[in-house]
């Protein structure tokens, strides 16, 4: 993996944490609507973290292939992953 790491993995550990509280939510009954806040801050972080891999992934992979069939095979898996995301 090319993607920052210190990056990949502060982003991952905020989740972590954010997902913690919001367990911590439900085990109390809280609000829904401030659990759902939460859930899209967390799913906000999770994007940011796929955003340095898969920035990565066309910065580097990609970027050095050696050649043509081996760049045409990252695109395709570039091309995979956003049609899940989107």
């Amino acid at each position: 993996m090319q993607a920052d790491k210190k990056q990949v993995t502060r982003l991952l550990k905020t989740a972590r944490g954010q997902i913690d509280g919001i367990l911590k939510m439900i085990e109390e009954d809280r609000y829904c609507i401030d659990i759902s806040t939460q859930l899209m801050a967390a799913t906000s972080v999770l994007q940011r973290a796929n955003k340095e891999v898969l920035s990565a992934h066309l910065k580097s992979c990609v970027a050095h292939a050696e050649s043509q069939e081996e760049i045409d095979e990252k695109v395709d898996e570039f091309i995979r992953i956003m049609e899940k995301i989107l």
